[in-house]
């Protein structure tokens, strides 16, 4: 059986913006987790990213989760071994070029600015991949009908990559009743407009959530991870967008399946140092 695998960011997706959402489809996948991000803007986060420094939570010592246990995309080598906790073990400049070289089909269709292939950003995120499509922000429904195609004419394995840009400022769905050249959300400004941002940019993800619905059960028996590049400021310390450092720019929510299986965080509410020994403790016993 051939093995598929899905991967989802949703740009600039707040961590409460997500746990709060009324998004059935994506929660179905696993348990929700409150993640730390690999950068605070989408081209230094994805370029993390696709060499295997996906989102993570700091010292719970678990593989996939904690991508300084067991990254759920390992690229190895010389330097680089895995340790027997990752996910896919892989070869190449970053992990699109590591599934290709092992067979899959690789899939990307992304939204956001960084991700243009007439740009130097761009070539360097997109280029990896055998299929790759750029239709720019609030296309959705369309980069979702590409990827389709792509998966039917496929043969064998896949790798299936999706950004989501419908929940980057300035929060504009197709069909929604405000402008998208209205953002609530612009660095330095001076007016709080926090409650437009949430109200938004929920409802960009609500309406992400129920396009993504067929595409996520393709892949149920697969592996999925779904999850924010980085956050938004909405006024906390007077700040407002991304690109900066900042508590809410870098918490994202976090849910990973893999080969079919939820995974879930064993130790929540544990500190990094219990979560470490309780780790250990079972590693040891499944040596047993």
């Amino acid at each position: 059986m051939a093995e598929q695998i899905l991967f989802i960011t949703l740009d600039s997706c707040r961590y409460d913006t997500f746990a709060a959402g009324r998004v059935p489809n994506i929660k179905a996948l696993a348990q929700l987790h409150k993640a730390q991000s690999p950068s605070y803007f989408t081209y230094g986060s994805h370029s993390a990213m696709f060499v295997g420094f996906t989102p993570g939570i700091p010292g719970s010592a678990q593989p996939f989760l904690d991508p300084k246990f067991g990254k759920l995309f390992k690229l190895t080598g010389a330097s680089f071994p895995g340790k027997g906790t990752e996910g896919y073990s892989l070869q190449g400049r970053n992990i699109v070029e590591g599934f290709r070289r092992l067979g899959y089909t690789t899939i990307g269709a992304a939204a956001m600015g960084w991700f243009d292939p007439e740009t130097a950003t761009g070539v360097h995120l997109s280029e990896s991949f055998e299929h790759f499509f750029f239709p720019g922000p609030y296309h959705l429904r369309q980069q979702l009908a590409w990827i389709d195609e792509r998966l039917d004419e496929a043969e064998g394995d896949t790798f299936t990559f999706l950004n989501v840009g419908e929940t980057h400022v300035p929060y504009w769905h197709e069909g929604a009743n405000w402008s998208p050249d209205d953002s609530p959300c612009i660095p330095f400004q001076t007016e709080d407009r926090s409650d437009d941002c949430r109200v938004r940019q929920t409802a960009c993800l609500e309406f992400a959530d129920r396009l993504l619905a067929p595409l996520l059960q393709r892949h149920m028996d697969g592996t999925i991870i779904v999850c924010g590049d980085h956050g938004d400021c909405w006024g906390e310390d007077g700040l407002w967008e991304h690109g900066i450092m900042h508590p809410m720019t870098t918490t994202v929510p976090l849910l990973i399946r893999y080969k079919g299986q939820p995974v879930a965080n064993a130790f929540e509410g544990e500190t990094p140092q219990e979560a470490a020994k309780q780790s250990l403790f079972r590693r040891l016993l499944a040596l047993r």
